[in-house]
């Protein structure tokens, strides 16, 4: 089945993962909220969080940015916004290889997707991607907090794949870092998958089960090669 697509996650894929200590992350909100227990606060954002990614690993239903401030009894302001995305900020830079990955797969002709599990809006990541100077080589991308699901749910990556035109699964190959959501949610919805083993999963995301990648990587840039590979044994 010739190729039409690769589709990318985007934490720990095409922006390398970095291990952050969440309780910071989200002190980095309640610090600025006015409350007189920051610490309290902060312990509230911890829990909401973590109940929406536990929802996320076992239910694979999405979530908000918004939703997890709201269970924490806090109605979000922009300037909360602010914060927490001035933590997140040294974290979010784009992986050198994923310029020069997309122009060569475009160039053979290919579209280029992500499908991201994310709490944050699609504003904030387009906004990362065109500061990497990365948007416009992005031709369709799915963001899990504009979806009931996440993934591994089919859903996901039907919405994926749909996204950049292609109506048969089988003709997109999925890019991730993780076995549960990436390759093993992929491999079901019919893509063939490639894993790039790079990241520390943390122990409460990782899923039941660990898909069998069709190819490993240790390096972004080595996914062109894999593809093109693929493509002449397709005859494409």
């Amino acid at each position: 089945m010739p190729i039409e697509a690769v589709i990318f996650d985007w934490g720990g894929t095409l922006t390398p993962w970095r291990t952050v200590d969440y309780r910071d992350e989200w002190r980095s909100l309640a610090s600025v909220s006015g409350v007189a227990d920051v610490e309290q606060l902060t312990s509230a954002l911890l829990e909401a969080a973590e109940s929406v990614w536990a929802r996320s690993r076992d239910e694979h239903r999405s979530a908000t940015f918004e939703e997890i401030c709201e269970l924490a009894g806090l109605q979000p302001q922009p300037h909360h916004a602010d914060a927490y995305r001035a933590f997140w900020e040294p974290a979010t830079a784009a992986d050198p290889d994923v310029a020069p990955l997309l122009h060569r797969l475009h160039a053979d002709g290919l579209v280029i997707g992500v499908l991201s599990n994310t709490v944050w809006p699609r504003a904030w990541h387009e906004e990362i991607f065109a500061r990497d100077g990365l948007l416009e080589l992005i031709d369709g991308a799915v963001y899990t907090s504009e979806l009931p699901w996440t993934k591994p749910h089919p859903a996901a990556f039907t919405a994926a794949h749909e996204a950049v035109g292609v109506d048969d699964p089988a003709r997109c190959v999925f890019v991730g870092d993780r076995l549960f959501d990436d390759i093993w949610g992929a491999g079901n919805a019919g893509m063939r998958t490639v894993w790039l083993p790079h990241s520390e999963i943390p122990r409460d995301q990782v899923g039941h089960t660990q898909g069998q990648p069709d190819a490993v990587v240790q390096r972004l840039g080595e996914v062109h090669e894999v593809v093109s590979r693929w493509r002449t044994a397709d005859g494409s």
